[in-house]
């Protein structure tokens, strides 16, 4: 269906993971598969790592829905969480909000100078939960790809596999990054992190994303590779995770959930035309 009027957007990212926000709790958006495609394409569309779709919620105020730039629908995005915490917290004129998800129930407060927090949940471990394919031990993975081994897997709202390198730069991630997303041992597909402890307290981290490729940030993988390295004993509980594009506070607390702090900003608004949808529909 082709919407009647101009479809307006407003254009945000944490720490360069960018998205372009849809507001559908009061119209419908038209995003098959061939339209988030086109429209996350950073030459023909406007372009992002993700699409966020606010939607009407019953338990929380706005349900977030995540289209990841090839079209598929993922659970949970920590970056996203902040941005729509940001933008649901000057709607309200609140410091804290509450956000649902296909990965879970979030909850976001304002944070220290114009931070925004957002409580994670609980991380899951079991091999079902990641999920992995077949039973392995989840703090040290028998597994290795491209000489990297021994990763820890974490399920935090979606799944993540972290590997523990001495240079994450050095880390071919464009080439192997692919491959390690679409192995079997992953059913669901899998976000690939590396991660190097500089010390307890910062850990130096990239990541291949599922379904969006290499980005500036990623907040669950931040998340994913905090617990990971505590479960190892590698780091503290609360350690700065440095991403290509900035830093995340990352604490997993001792009431066991994980608790992610860092930016929110606002690029720009602006309209999706009717014809868009039509072109989406022809491509």
């Amino acid at each position: 269906m082709t919407p009647a009027s101009a479809l307006p957007f407003i254009k945000m990212h944490g720490l360069g993971n960018d998205f372009v926000v849809l507001d559908a709790r009061g119209r419908t958006t038209p995003l098959d598969t061939a339209a988030v495609r086109l429209l996350g394409d950073r030459r023909r569309g406007i372009g992002f790592d993700q699409l966020i779709t606010m939607e009407k919620s019953d338990r929380a105020d706005a349900f977030m829905r995540i289209h990841n730039a090839d079209g598929g629908e993922v659970e949970s995005c920590g970056n996203a969480a902040r941005c729509i915490a940001s933008l649901l917290m000057q709607e309200t004129g609140r410091d804290a909000v509450t956000i649902d998800t296909l990965g879970g129930w979030l909850q976001a407060r304002h944070g220290a100078r114009g931070m925004v927090t957002v409580d994670m949940g609980e991380p899951r471990f079991g091999w079902r939960d990641i999920p992995l394919a077949r039973e392995l031990d989840t703090v040290t993975m028998d597994y290795a790809f491209a000489g990297y081994a021994q990763p820890g897997a974490v399920n935090v709202g979606n799944p993540h596999v972290v590997f523990f390198v001495a240079d994450a730069e050095a880390v071919p991630l464009a080439e192997i990054g692919p491959q390690i997303e679409h192995d079997p041992l992953f059913p669901q597909r899998i976000n690939a992190e590396f991660a190097q402890v500089i010390d307890r307290t910062r850990i130096r981290m990239r990541v291949w994303e599922r379904g969006a490729g290499i980005t500036r940030a990623c907040g669950t993988g931040a998340c994913a590779t905090l617990v990971a390295a505590a479960r190892r004993g590698l780091a503290d509980r609360r350690a700065e995770i440095v991403l290509d594009g900035g830093t995340l506070t990352i604490e997993w607390a001792a009431d066991n959930h994980i608790y992610m702090t860092g930016p929110a900003t606002e690029a720009f608004r602006g309209e999706i035309p009717p014809s868009f949808w039509t072109q989406s529909t022809a491509a």
